[in-house]
């Protein structure tokens, strides 16, 4: 895919800004006018003029970032399809083998801020396959553009000046700064701001990088979550059992009571028994009464400030409890078309090229080319086109 870029001038940005009447500027006039406002800006928090000139000066807008900020999701994707994605035995593996593998990281961290480092390990994994997945976008090209143009300028330009504060404090350096579209980095996916706020430097070498350094990565991880208010030794929560007729209106990660209160309404764990301990709880139904209930606790919504999405915090959550070694879902979700693990997603890819499809790379995704394909061949197939990509699909394109 082509990157559309702003011409902005290879000039020193120090000339650019000075604007002397001879000299002609390549870069478009919202650009150098923004920039300037940048400049006064990065100033009054702290960023001198002259790290300001020499990081800036040869920025180059990515203004394809700015297709993203705008784009309406093309396909709501259903939580069995999310967690299934997510969680699968691929990634439990994996995180089992890269907690062998830093287990003094792990332990290290654990210890200084009293976070689960199962916890820790599964918010590695979600965020960038245990460090594989990092982003490419170069942050400042990212988040120039979205400072300058499109909605939410204020936020973005606040993350741009964080993020040259971060290089003028030789924490990371240029080179090594990229990530997503809108500015989330490293290991554990941070946004500038929040780097600065709470990154930790767990390896005592005066730099706090969560890019290279696995240690300061999954120690600010940790970071995070204790300030988020994590409880040493409670659990986020586990699968229950409701009984018949269950009050829907009760449900919601809000609506937290105490366990009392869940116990004398039929409540129970998912072997029949009373629901142990004791404090406040809420009753979660990602899917409706017809699927998984869960009882969370405070901890499920210190996993849900790092991302604010109940699927997202309960993906977080049943990796660390897989990866710990626990059951996964029991309670069946309420479709008869199930979801697809990451590699059966590369399987559906991979006939999906040998019937002649072009969408792309094999990596498990289900992007807007794959779903086209899907899309194509349910039709072929004689199946409802939905562009979904489930076992139903799966077991039709093996038969062929």
């Amino acid at each position: 895919m082509s990157i559309i870029r702003t011409a902005i001038s290879a000039l020193a940005l120090s000339a650019i800004l000075a604007i002397p009447a001879a000299v002609s500027v390549v870069a478009q006039p919202d650009y150098r006018a923004c920039f300037s406002q940048l400049r006064g800006q990065a100033q009054q928090a702290g960023v001198t003029a002259a790290t300001f000139d020499r990081v800036m000066g040869s920025v180059s807008p990515d203004r394809e970032v700015l297709k993203f900020l705008d784009r309406q999701p093309e396909f709501r994707t259903p939580i069995w399809d999310y967690l299934a994605g997510l969680v699968d035995e691929e990634r439990v593996e994996d995180g089992r083998r890269m907690m062998r593998r830093h287990q003094r990281e792990l332990a290290t961290a654990e210890e200084r801020f009293d976070v689960p480092a199962t916890v820790i390990a599964a918010i590695w994994g979600v965020e960038s396959n245990y460090g594989q997945n990092m982003g490419k976008r170069p942050l400042l090209e990212s988040l120039s553009a979205l400072a300058c143009e499109g909605r939410r300028q204020s936020f973005f330009r606040s993350e741009l000046v964080s993020t040259l504060r971060i290089i003028q404090n030789g924490d990371i350096p240029v080179s090594d700064l990229r990530g997503s579209w809108a500015g989330a980095f490293g290991q554990t996916q941070f946004i500038p701001s929040t780097f600065l706020r709470v990154a930790v430097d767990m390896t005592g070498d005066g730099r706090r990088d969560i890019i290279n350094s696995v240690a300061d990565a999954l120690g600010s991880t940790a970071a995070y979550l204790s300030r988020s208010r994590w409880q040493s030794g409670l659990r986020w929560g586990y699968e229950v059992r409701l009984p018949s007729g269950f009050d829907t209106s009760l449900a919601g990660r809000d609506k937290k009571r105490d366990i009392d209160f869940w116990r004398q309404r039929g409540v129970r764990t998912m072997d029949g028994s009373t629901l142990p301990g004791s404090g406040v709880r809420a009753v979660l139904l990602p899917a409706g009464i017809e699927g998984p209930a869960f009882l969370v606790s405070r901890n499920f919504d210190a996993i849900f400030s790092y991302n604010h999405a109940e699927s997202y915090a309960l993906a977080i959550a049943l990796l660390a409890d897989r990866i710990a070694g626990l059951p996964g879902i029991q309670t069946p979700w309420p479709t008869d078309d199930p979801p697809l693990s990451r590699a059966e997603r590369r399987e559906v890819q991979e006939r999906l090229i040998r019937a002649g499809y072009d969408i792309g790379d094999v990596d498990g995704i289900i992007g807007s080319k794959t779903r086209a394909a899907v899309r194509d061949m349910q039709q072929r197939l004689g199946m409802e086109a939905t562009g979904r990509a489930g076992g139903k699909l799966l077991q039709a394109m093996r038969g062929r």
